[in-house]
């Protein structure tokens, strides 16, 4: 049996000493289905003073979708979207042709320590429904379809699994799940769609009897499921769909399957044309390269 192809983490730091693992896009895969980018925040203890806080900042072509294990954030964006996103919620925000959104400490626990914990992954949407009316939906943890398979855990946070679907409305086939797999557990993933592929979260596990760490993210192969396995407790996500219906252009926060749209986006938000979060005047600039190429093609000068 071929080994599963395994992508390994990479840190980054968004600002602050906020530091994430970054598993997509990588260079040996660059999505799992639909989604374009996955970040692994925390475990990260949040104390007095700490300030992690997302300033105001924009996305188009694409979907963020924000799920906690721990702790809690304040979203806020251009439509007036005002959330606070707690464990075991997920939070879909639907950027389409532009929007704009912030993700900060909420202000019950700005005195308060606790850990925040979490992923935050990109959907891009389908080539059709790149440039759709920008959206928020808050589901609440209490409405995410939660069963026991094969004696393990499983909450269906997007899609459809195990006979149950998730409220979550998606615009192409999309598969999200979180397992807690118990010590000397065994579970048979089926072939829920074209590409899977499995993170673990807090532990180590074996797919199809070959080690995948964690933190890797295990690819399986196209159209199979898999046997995952654990010695030990283990929370892991399950993430894939249908393969994405062209390649995609991704630039800081901009996706898009036209290269000359994200640049377009760039000088928008360089013009700050793409609209602001009510009650906040800080924002994130637009960062150089290739968008001051742009700039310097609209002003009519030569790019140095």
């Amino acid at each position: 049996m071929t080994a599963p192809l395994l992508l390994q983490p990479h840190d980054k730091d968004l600002g602050g000493g906020f530091k994430v693992r970054r598993l997509l896009p990588a260079a040996k895969q660059r999505s799992v289905g639909p989604f374009v980018f996955f970040d692994h925040f925390g475990p990260a203890t949040e104390t007095p003073g700490s300030e992690h806080d997302v300033r105001p900042h924009p996305h188009i072509g694409l979907a963020t979708v924000t799920y906690l294990f721990e702790g809690a954030m304040m979203h806020r964006d251009s439509l007036g979207s005002v959330q606070e996103i707690r464990p075991g919620a997920i939070n879909w925000m639907t950027a389409g042709r532009g929007i704009v959104h912030s993700e900060r400490k909420p202000d019950t626990l700005r005195d308060a320590t606790y850990v925040n914990h979490g992923l935050q992954l990109w959907v891009a949407l389908p080539q059709a429904h790149e440039e759709v009316e920008p959206s928020f939906v808050h589901t609440a943890a209490a409405d995410i379809p939660a069963l026991e398979v094969q004696g393990v855990p499983v909450r269906v946070l997007v899609g459809e699994a195990f006979g149950v679907r998730s409220p979550v409305t998606t615009l192409s086939q999309t598969v999200y799940l979180d397992v807690a797999l118990p010590a000397g557990g065994r579970f048979e993933l089926p072939a829920l769609a074209r590409e899977l592929a499995v993170y673990p979260v807090d532990g180590d596990i074996t797919l199809d009897g070959e080690p995948v760490a964690q933190h890797q993210m295990a690819m399986l192969a196209e159209g199979q499921g898999g046997v995952l396995a654990a010695q030990g407790a283990v929370r892991l996500v399950v993430i894939g769909g249908e393969p994405l219906d062209g390649p995609r252009f991704i630039t800081w926060n901009f996706v898009s399957s036209r290269r000359e749209r994200i640049l377009e986006a760039g000088a928008d938000w360089a013009a700050q044309r793409m609209g602001q979060v009510p009650g906040e005047t800080e924002f994130i600039p637009l960062p150089g390269h290739p968008f001051q190429v742009q700039q310097a093609a609209d002003s009519g000068t030569t790019p140095v």
